[in-house]
């Protein structure tokens, strides 16, 4: 399963999170939500108004939670 990040430019949460995710040598792509209004579209109905939104599988969820990332297995 893939981790993918939707981020925005100067965030600091998205910052550490991407630092983290690269940390632990977890693979993921990035997709900054001012670039992709389809994107933005779909977390907004996933009931998100704030990034960074992590999602991996059927798990996601938002801001920077270390512990989190931790738990993640691919």
């Amino acid at each position: 399963m893939s981790v993918i990040l939707y981020t925005k430019p100067n965030c600091v949460q998205c910052s550490a999170t991407e630092r983290a995710l690269k940390q632990k040598n977890i693979p993921f792509v990035a997709v900054d939500l001012t670039q992709d209004t389809q994107a933005l579209a779909q977390i907004v109905s996933m009931g998100y108004r704030q990034v960074p939104v992590v999602v991996h599988g059927d798990q996601h969820w938002s801001g920077f939670c270390p512990d989190k990332i931790r738990q993640i297995t691919l």
